[in-house]
């Protein structure tokens, strides 16, 4: 099977939890990790991953600073904030909520069916 699309809403979750578990990362390691941790289920595209830390750097969440990556290369480095893990939390918390809903919705009823 191919690589599945991130749902939408959870980019944010996984970049924090991805610069929580490691620290300090530029934007290619935490498309990397993303992809490693998932089994290469999942992929961050450029276009969405770039936006978003760059929306996570307005809101506060992640701070950058250049760098040099492993290939000596200029590297923007992101890391966590204390809003950013706050953020990581309450993106959890909301994913799980959420997750369990859509649980709900796909089991089968414990119920008995309603006569109609």
């Amino acid at each position: 099977m191919g690589k599945a699309e991130i749902p939408p809403g959870t980019l944010y979750m996984l970049i924090l939890r991805s610069l929580e578990s490691l620290g300090p990362m530029h934007g290619y390691g935490i498309a990397l990790h993303i992809e490693r941790m998932s089994a290469s289920v999942l992929a961050v595209e450029e276009g969405s991953l770039y936006p978003a830390l760059q929306r996570m750097l307005i809101k506060g969440w992640v701070k950058a600073e250049w760098g040099l990556s492993e290939n000596n290369r200029r590297a923007r480095y992101y890391r966590l904030t204390t809003a950013g893990r706050r953020q990581l939390v309450e993106e959890i918390s909301e994913f799980q909520r959420v997750m369990e809903a859509i649980t709900r919705v796909i089991e089968p009823a414990s119920e008995p069916a309603l006569s109609t």
